[in-house]
């Protein structure tokens, strides 16, 4: 309700600030490409409208006001509402954060990852997505803060420090995440990413993630952005779920394993998703940071273990076989 609230008093003022900005032109508009993926009948390719795209210049040797005030310019987009984006005979039009979606016949395509030319005003980008094949075995879906990369989520002072004064070429991922998805990879699984991260910060972690030759893969993030009728999208709760659903309703039939750490609390977010989806969550990975795992945590793991699910939990994945 306060969230709810605090939209109907900010959304206004937004769109006023909106409003003085200087015109933008066309031809000075970009999308900044985001992974999609497939479903039985469609290819998702997404991606947002902005007057610039805001990229940083990793050096292990920054400082760390260097790094910060290069984070910090990663939030400073300005994105373009009401515009169309065009792929062949499909068209989107741009939301009021510049974000858009582009729904492709999937038709014939291989599984791998497929290429499309995606074109704003003529100018055109490559936007890619990820058809999953047939005889895939299972499914990934793992939490980035404090699974792969250590942020300190649990503590929302150590959170800010290490997110916003680290780079690409200094923020820290875990070597046994690293050895895990490569595992996965290797037993020709799928990997898809979730993270209450913003969608700011998509190229950033694509950046970290190939820096580590971790799998390529959809990273879903969130919209932190302001609404008619909410103040930022959602509790992270709330998206992990949903970008949960929409995984698992993408691919049919597919079993999925859920990989992520008791610091934010994904048990509870596993233990809903395993209670919506019956069969679909065959396996739980848990990384216990800090103290480790708080007695809801716990909990929730032996009420996923009860839908016999495989639950797995440790300091780290070092033990964890795929």
């Amino acid at each position: 309700m306060v969230k709810a609230r605090l939209a109907r008093v900010l959304h206004p003022v937004e769109r006023a600030l909106d409003r003085l900005r200087p015109a933008r032109r066309r031809e000075d508009l970009v999308i900044d490409p985001y992974l999609g993926y497939a479903t039985p009948s469609e290819i998702i390719l997404r991606g947002r409208v902005l007057t610039a795209l805001r990229r940083t210049a990793p050096d292990p040797d920054g400082s760390w006001w260097t790094n910060l005030r290069q984070m910090v310019s990663l939030f400073l987009t300005s994105e373009v509402a009401e515009v169309p984006v065009r792929c062949g005979d499909v068209t989107a039009i741009t939301d009021e954060e510049g974000y858009f979606d582009l729904h492709l016949p999937r038709g014939d395509a291989a599984p791998g990852w497929v290429g499309f030319d995606v074109t704003l005003d003529g100018e055109g980008r490559r936007l890619e997505a990820l058809v999953v094949g047939p005889d895939a075995p299972f499914g990934v879906i793992s939490d980035i803060d404090d699974t792969l990369l250590e942020t300190g989520a649990y503590s929302l002072a150590r959170n800010l420090w290490t997110s916003l004064t680290g780079s690409t070429a200094t923020r820290h991922v875990f070597p046994d995440a690293v050895a895990l998805m490569k595992g996965f990879r290797a037993a020709g699984a799928p990997v898809f990413f979730v993270s209450s991260s913003p969608w700011n910060l998509h190229h950033f972690l694509r950046e970290i993630f190939r820096r580590h030759d971790m799998p390529k893969a959809p990273i879903f993030l969130r919209d932190l952005g302001l609404s008619r009728t909410q103040f930022i999208s959602g509790t992270h709760g709330d998206h992990k779920g949903s970008a949960v659903d929409a995984i698992l309703a993408a691919h049919p039939g597919l079993p999925f394993v859920l990989v992520g750490d008791t610091g934010q609390h994904d048990p509870p977010v596993y233990l809903a998703a395993a209670q919506r989806h019956p069969g679909r969550i065959v396996r739980a990975i848990f990384r216990e940071p800090g103290k480790g795992a708080y007695a809801k945590d716990a909990a929730a793991m032996e009420a996923l273990r009860a839908l016999e699910v495989r639950v797995e939990s440790g300091r780290d994945y070092s033990a964890i076989d795929v």
